[in-house]
């Protein structure tokens, strides 16, 4: 019998299938090939790299990146099923990362399943280069973002970035995937992006909302900026499973309890640890330098793949912000809080929240 964490034949190998064979195809879309299709990649005669390729000719490096003018829509990917999107590398200006939106459709499905500044879909919400060491995402020096998520699809999967920057964007990308069967069982992948800044007094942070049908939540990414002095994370987790209404199923004891910490993530003592693990990590820490960076700043993830939070009808997921005041007494915070919540779901989903224009978006 097939295990939980056991892959089907195509999907992601893991160590344990490393040496089983398979009859799917490997397809690997970019600036080189952007149909994805057998046997046409590196063939443009016109790119980005023309110039530098010119006593080259066609073959060497001639189209490495994309030009994204200002208000566009760019087709990071298309293609037909079945199969599973099994790795995506990109880069960019880390200015660009708030100003693109990455967006994937499944089936032909009107309304995206992944709706996320490109930045905070790779745990990298503050427009400034981190190194990050986990599972399915990892940042590399300098700035080079890779996503591991699977993302099965059965009929199309559509991939595309808005550039909502007022110039023009350079991009330089790469969408490794496979085609093969897709079993019954294997869900949808999703992201979503959402923020409070700041947040109302005495409110939580809603990460998810309105989630219908069954599937499984596997991820967080914060963008936490304070806007107090003191200690910050004393806030539960929230877990609203299939019908929970005043009280959740699932309760935290702390922010830092929940991303893997303890104890205010303060080693050695006075300063933060920032930390990267495969599957939780503080990453990155920003703090006040005296002068115009007067909030601290810090990135957190957190990734349920060994531990899924499962549900079968319905999800809310919520984050308080408390800090202290006098008399030892908990302090409801009015922090900014961008946040991405990934899971799994079967098809259809409920329709995502509207994003903000740029305004809304912008790191300030």
């Amino acid at each position: 019998m097939e295990g939980e964490n056991i892959s089907f034949d195509g999907l992601g190998m893991g160590l344990g299938n490393l040496a089983r064979l398979s009859r799917a195809k490997s397809r690997s879309i970019s600036a080189e090939n952007f149909s994805g299709e057998k046997g046409q990649g590196g063939r443009a005669m016109e790119g980005t790299g023309a110039n530098a390729a010119r006593d080259l000719g066609q073959g060497w490096k001639v189209s490495p990146s994309v030009n994204l003018k200002a208000g566009s829509v760019f087709t990071l990917a298309d293609i037909a099923g079945p199969g599973a999107i099994q790795h995506i590398w990109l880069t960019t200006f880390p200015g660009n990362w708030r100003n693109l939106i990455l967006r994937a459709y499944w089936d032909n499905e009107p309304n995206p399943s992944i709706e996320c500044p490109l930045g905070d879909f790779f745990a990298s919400g503050w427009g400034e280069r981190c190194n990050i060491n986990s599972l399915p995402i990892v940042v590399n020096p300098a700035g080079g973002m890779n996503s591991y998520w699977e993302m099965p699809f059965r009929q199309h999967a559509h991939l595309t970035v808005e550039n909502l920057a007022p110039e023009e964007v350079t991009l330089y990308f790469q969408v490794d995937y496979t085609l093969t069967e897709v079993p019954a069982d294997r869900a949808y992948f999703h992201a979503q992006w959402r923020r409070d800044n700041p947040l109302p007094y005495k409110q939580n942070h809603v990460l998810l909302d309105g989630v219908q049908g069954q599937g499984h939540y596997v991820g967080t990414y914060l963008a936490w900026q304070v806007n107090n002095t003191g200690w910050w994370g004393e806030g539960e987790i929230k877990f609203f499973l299939d019908g929970d209404q005043a009280f959740p199923t699932i309760c935290g004891t702390g922010t830092e309890d929940y991303f893997g910490g303890a104890w205010n993530f303060e080693h050695p003592k006075g300063q933060y640890g920032p930390f990267s693990t495969p599957f939780m990590g503080l990453p990155q820490v920003i703090l006040p330098d005296g002068l115009y960076r007067s909030q601290a700043r810090f990135g957190m993830y957190r990734w349920h793949i060994m531990d899924p939070v499962r549900f079968e009808e319905n999800l809310r997921v919520e984050i308080q912000a408390l800090g202290w005041r006098s008399g030892g007494r908990y302090l409801p915070l009015q922090d900014d809080i961008a946040s991405v919540a990934f899971w799994y779901q079967t098809e259809p989903h409920a329709v995502f929240p509207a994003l903000p224009g740029p305004d809304g978006l912008e790191i300030i």
